[in-house]
């Protein structure tokens, strides 16, 4: 969630880090390959890889590439630029590839005014068989409700033929407080949605509703926060899981939720769709990095190996920064993924 501003934020905690980059961590237990960057997203197209990471500049996002999971760590070109200057949009966040038809979707969130309060969701699309390169063209906003119509973290998936789309939205504008909740609609095509928004999960549990840091900094309002959806599909085809970021992601409380329908369901009924009662992805207390939330999943087609990808926090110099981590994952006999600790 971005509309907090950022002299509602302090951060009181010091600590000194060194960042461990070593390839001899990759594997199950998580590595970290970026700093700085945040929002990881990972898409393959014919054994080819691409990252995209939110930079710290919020209208540019870098696309990485590698042809090897484990390769983005050593990447030394800084990724290619995707930025929304001189397009009349601000404040681009959670930027996410997708192969579509045989185009590149970029999908983000951004506004037209610099107040993050009037985010809309929008995609742009390019014909290159890389998306490094080639023109992009602009499509949106995509009207998610007609009355107010904000809207955060767009994903797509893709079942038997059928296009969805995911993301975070209020069900209602805030007045006192804010509730981001999990939405999936039909789409009729790439930019443009066929069905009514549904509502699969709200921020009902105490480990997504946190907005008050341990040392007393809080956003101006009570935000309670379901965001950043992401789609993972079981290898077996018994289920399609939806992972999510809950709590607000200026806490250290960020966390990973879940929540999972079988594959050949009604995706646009709530009650296909179970939710856990616990978080999947917490941090130990304590610990250096914290707050593993926003992730990004893949199989390696190469070797049936499946890869998280995800973001942490750590504090420098008083101030919350931001990397992303690597890590293999399991899928267990309920055919649900199994995250471990980050």
């Amino acid at each position: 969630m971005y509309t907090i501003p950022l002299r509602y934020i302090t951060f009181i905690a010091l600590l000194v880090v060194t960042l461990a980059c070593s390839t001899e961590e990759a594997g199950t237990e998580g590595h970290i390959i970026l700093k700085h960057e945040a929002y990881p997203a990972v898409a393959e197209h014919e054994g080819r890889f691409y990252l995209v990471t939110q930079t710290e500049g919020l209208d540019t996002a870098r696309i990485h590439y590698a042809t090897d999971i484990n390769g983005f760590g050593n990447d030394t070109t800084g990724g290619a630029i995707f930025t929304l200057t001189d397009r009349g949009l601000h404040n681009m966040y959670s930027p996410e590839l997708h192969r579509i038809d045989g185009k590149w979707y970029m999908y983000f969130e951004a506004d037209t005014n610099g107040n993050t309060d009037y985010h809309q969701l929008y995609a742009f699309e390019n014909a290159s068989d890389d998306p490094r390169q080639g023109r992009w063209t602009a499509h949106g906003p995509i009207i998610t409700i007609d009355e107010w119509n904000w809207a955060i973290h767009p994903t797509v998936f893709e079942r038997d033929g059928e296009l969805y789309m995911l993301w975070s939205g209020w069900e209602k504008r805030r007045i006192e407080a804010e509730t981001q909740c999990i939405f999936i609609a039909r789409m009729a095509n790439p930019w443009t949605l066929d069905s009514k928004r549904v509502k699969l999960s709200e921020p009902i549990y105490e480990w997504e509703r946190q907005w008050i840091n341990p040392d007393g900094t809080r956003s101006a309002y009570p935000i309670y926060v379901n965001e950043n959806p992401q789609v993972m599909i079981s290898p077996d085809n018994r289920n399609i899981v939806v992972c999510y970021s809950a709590s607000g992601i200026w806490t250290v409380y960020s966390t990973v939720g879940m929540l999972y329908a079988p594959y050949g369901s009604d995706l646009l009924n709530p009650k296909s769709w179970t939710k856990l009662s616990e978080p999947q992805f917490l941090t130990a207390d304590g610990a250096q990095y914290f707050g593993a939330s926003n992730i990004s999943y893949i199989r390696d087609h190469k070797d049936n190996r499946d890869w998280l990808f995800y973001q942490m926090k750590y504090y420098d110099n008083n101030w919350m920064r931001k990397v992303v981590a690597l890590k293999e994952i399991k899928w267990n006999e309920k055919g649900l993924p199994e995250f471990g600790k980050p």
